[in-house]
């Protein structure tokens, strides 16, 4: 999933920002230096977001013609997370009690810096009644 930023020449640094996130300014001293900021600033910013109860932009499917960025699957997977409990009008705490965890083990499973495992992921999603599905991991048999 794609994040786009918009990268603006400024002195001898590139200015870092994204359409999707007015919250992110970074610099980056060469085009992959900016876009690798870009990267971290865009998943500071969906944490600040996760953080503060605020919604998140959903990333593209696809890159789009200019700079863009694709997050780390965990983030993906925790961000899809969170936009599916806001969607269902539902809480943390309305999570906790479906899947019968502590607080604190729901909790990392919003924190994009803890390493939650597929398998707690998974029983999220499943707790919501979401659908967990990967698409583009295979070759297009078709193309073939």
């Amino acid at each position: 999933m794609w994040y786009a930023l918009d990268l603006t020449p400024d002195g001898d640094t590139l200015l870092v920002t994204s359409p999707d996130f007015p919250e992110v300014t970074s610099f980056g001293a060469t085009r992959d230096d900016a876009l690798q900021r870009g990267r971290l600033a865009i998943e500071e910013a969906i944490a600040g977001r996760m953080a503060d109860a605020l919604d998140i932009p959903p990333p593209r499917p696809v890159p789009g013609p200019g700079p863009s960025v694709d997050l780390a699957l965990l983030s993906v997977l925790k961000a899809g997370l969170y936009m599916q409990l806001r969607a269902r009008g539902l809480t943390r705490a309305d999570l906790m009690r479906r899947l019968g965890w502590q607080r604190e083990q729901v909790d990392r499973l919003f924190r994009l810096t803890h390493k939650s495992t597929l398998q707690q992921i998974e029983a999220a999603y499943k707790a919501l009644g979401a659908e967990l599905r990967v698409d583009g991991c295979f070759p297009d048999e078709r193309a073939a």
